[in-house]
């Protein structure tokens, strides 16, 4: 699985928008064929910043993924409400899911 974490810094005025924003770009993504997930979060420090976190199942989709119109569209839509360049963390890593964290295992 190729997995991946982007920070993204919001400019200000935009950040309480930003899940309506990013909405399709979103939306569409979670639809392409090998997306294991692509989920958001906002971090609790600094409300201008949001975490994505996605996995593609394969190099094969993870490379897809940049290609269609709605990746495309993102690449000119999102930047404007940007206060910097996103920075990404990208993994290939020998698993296909979510593993338990043995150490604060529920019973």
């Amino acid at each position: 699985m190729i997995f991946i974490t982007a920070k993204f810094q919001i400019r200000p005025e935009h950040a309480d928008q930003w899940p309506e924003i990013s909405r399709d770009f979103t939306e569409a993504t979670r639809g392409e064929e090998g997306c294991l997930w692509f989920d958001w979060s906002r971090s609790l420090d600094d409300p201008t910043e949001y975490v994505l976190v996605e996995a593609f199942r394969d190099d094969v989709a993870d490379a897809a993924h940049v290609r269609p119109d709605h990746f495309k569209a993102a690449q000119k839509t999102l930047p404007p409400y940007l206060a910097s360049t996103p920075r990404i963390v990208n993994a290939s890593v020998p698993q296909d899911d979510w593993s338990l964290l043995g150490e604060m295992a529920v019973e």
